[in-house]
Protein backbone atom coordinates (compact mmCIF):
# COMPACT_ATOMS: atom_id res chain seq x y z
CA UNK A 1 0.00 0.00 0.00
CA UNK A 2 1.41 3.36 -0.91
CA UNK A 3 1.78 5.67 1.69
CA UNK A 4 -0.39 8.53 -0.33
CA UNK A 5 -3.63 6.43 1.03
CA UNK A 6 -3.64 7.96 4.22
CA UNK A 7 -6.22 10.24 5.06
CA UNK A 8 -7.52 12.29 8.21
CA UNK A 9 -10.92 11.45 9.58
CA UNK A 10 -11.96 15.16 11.03
CA UNK A 11 -14.76 13.25 13.19
CA UNK A 12 -12.58 10.79 14.82
CA UNK A 13 -9.88 12.93 14.60
CA UNK A 14 -7.16 10.44 13.50
CA UNK A 15 -4.79 10.08 10.78
CA UNK A 16 -4.62 7.03 8.53
CA UNK A 17 -6.36 4.22 7.12
CA UNK A 18 -9.70 2.47 7.54
CA UNK A 19 -10.53 -1.07 7.56
CA UNK A 20 -13.44 -2.75 6.08
CA UNK A 21 -14.01 -6.15 7.33
CA UNK A 22 -16.93 -8.20 6.79
CA UNK A 23 -16.63 -11.53 8.83
CA UNK A 24 -19.28 -14.57 9.19
CA UNK A 25 -21.06 -15.23 12.10
CA UNK A 26 -17.73 -17.41 13.88
CA UNK A 27 -15.81 -13.94 13.15
CA UNK A 28 -13.54 -15.55 10.35
CA UNK A 29 -12.93 -13.01 7.89
CA UNK A 30 -14.93 -13.30 4.33
CA UNK A 31 -13.30 -9.65 3.06
CA UNK A 32 -11.20 -6.47 3.86
CA UNK A 33 -10.26 -3.36 2.25
CA UNK A 34 -8.06 -0.89 3.65
CA UNK A 35 -8.41 2.85 2.15
CA UNK A 36 -7.41 6.09 3.68
CA UNK A 37 -9.23 7.67 6.57
CA UNK A 38 -11.09 10.50 5.11
CA UNK A 39 -13.24 8.54 3.02
CA UNK A 40 -16.64 8.10 4.83
CA UNK A 41 -17.66 4.01 5.46
CA UNK A 42 -20.67 4.48 3.18
CA UNK A 43 -18.15 4.96 0.63
CA UNK A 44 -15.76 2.38 1.24
CA UNK A 45 -19.10 -1.00 1.79
CA UNK A 46 -19.26 -0.53 -1.90
CA UNK A 47 -15.67 -1.61 -2.49
CA UNK A 48 -15.71 -4.78 0.38
CA UNK A 49 -19.06 -5.75 -0.70
CA UNK A 50 -17.57 -6.34 -4.39
CA UNK A 51 -14.75 -8.32 -2.99
CA UNK A 52 -16.82 -10.24 -0.97
CA UNK A 53 -19.16 -11.13 -4.26
CA UNK A 54 -16.66 -12.19 -6.23
CA UNK A 55 -15.59 -14.91 -3.79
CA UNK A 56 -19.43 -15.74 -2.67
CA UNK A 57 -22.06 -15.27 -5.05
CA UNK A 58 -24.35 -17.21 -2.90
CA UNK A 59 -24.77 -15.08 0.19
CA UNK A 60 -28.37 -13.40 0.43
CA UNK A 61 -28.59 -11.09 3.55
CA UNK A 62 -26.00 -9.20 5.13
CA UNK A 63 -26.18 -7.54 8.60
CA UNK A 64 -24.56 -4.37 9.02
CA UNK A 65 -23.98 -1.17 11.44
CA UNK A 66 -26.35 1.75 10.72
CA UNK A 67 -24.01 4.13 8.61
CA UNK A 68 -24.35 1.71 5.93
CA UNK A 69 -27.91 2.66 5.59
CA UNK A 70 -27.17 5.57 3.63
CA UNK A 71 -26.57 6.75 0.47
CA UNK A 72 -28.55 4.48 -1.43
CA UNK A 73 -25.84 1.57 -0.26
CA UNK A 74 -28.89 -0.85 0.33
CA UNK A 75 -30.31 -0.37 -3.34
CA UNK A 76 -26.57 -1.03 -4.61
CA UNK A 77 -26.06 -4.11 -2.83
CA UNK A 78 -29.79 -5.16 -4.15
CA UNK A 79 -29.77 -4.20 -7.39
CA UNK A 80 -26.18 -4.59 -8.26
CA UNK A 81 -25.19 -7.87 -6.10
CA UNK A 82 -27.66 -9.45 -5.01
CA UNK A 83 -27.63 -9.12 -1.13
CA UNK A 84 -30.25 -7.68 1.26
CA UNK A 85 -28.61 -5.56 4.42
CA UNK A 86 -30.44 -5.67 7.73
CA UNK A 87 -28.99 -2.87 9.91
CA UNK A 88 -28.47 -4.15 13.29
Amino acid sequence: MARSERGYDPGKKTKGRKRHVIVDTLGMILALVVHAADEQDYNGAPLVLSALWKKMRRLKVIFADAIYGYKNLPEFMESTLGFAIQIV
